[in-house]
């Protein structure tokens, strides 16, 4: 868990020392996604958005993320978290190709919107 990001304190959890030594440089005022985890046995990024806070990752948010994180040394994965399908659905037309999406009434699965590869980052 690389950072913790809510409401009343933006960087609630932060290891900016981590996240340096991953090639990534923070700007204090740059739009942080919700929740950062760094799976190291994959060399993965993880970027969580909570829907309820800005809405789920659509192409707008994907593309901020990956100017944030543009110059990161590992693959960058985006989620878009719901606290359930019934919310999912009402934002299904607006996730971003290339992401995935998780439901808290469904915490072991996934859904991921692209055919070529399953939970993986996008190396384009």
């Amino acid at each position: 868990m690389l950072y913790i990001g809510d409401a009343g304190d933006k960087f609630l959890t932060f290891d900016k020392e981590a996240l340096e030594l991953l090639g990534v440089s923070v700007d204090d005022h740059g739009k942080m996604p919700d929740l950062i985890v760094h799976m190291e046995d994959r060399n993965w990024i993880v970027l969580l958005e909570a829907v309820s806070t800005h809405g789920p990752v659509d192409s707008k948010r994907q593309t901020e993320l990956k100017k944030i994180f543009g110059s990161c040394m590992s693959g960058l994965i985006f989620v878009s978290c719901f606290p359930d399908q019934a919310t999912m659905k009402r934002y299904i037309t607006d996730i971003a190709w290339g992401t995935d999406a998780w439901t808290a009434d469904q915490p072991t699965h996934l859904i991921h919107f692209n055919g070529e590869r399953f939970l993986g980052p996008d190396n384009n």
